[in-house]
């Protein structure tokens, strides 16, 4: 039977496995769309997709550390009234 620490580094090795090595495939493609002065609108639209894909993630994490906080608070008033 393998050990918590060893599953660990076994899943954790897996999902290293499963991420790409190298993700730069779409860069150029973007770089040309964008760099075209006739197509304003498509260059927007890249720009509001890049900042709302980069907002999920730290709203996401704002939103599990308030869960967290809201917990220890709940446990703290149950040992001060106790």
């Amino acid at each position: 039977m393998l050990s918590k620490v060893s599953n660990k580094i076994i899943v954790l090795a897996f999902a290293f496995y499963l991420m790409p090595f190298a993700s730069i495939g779409q860069c150029a493609m973007c770089r040309a769309s964008l760099q075209n002065e006739a197509n304003k609108a498509a260059a927007e639209g890249v720009n509001d997709g890049i900042v709302y894909l980069m907002a999920i993630p730290y709203i996401l994490v704002a939103g599990v550390f308030y869960a967290v906080y809201r917990l220890k608070q709940k446990k703290k008033e149950k040992v001060t009234t106790v």
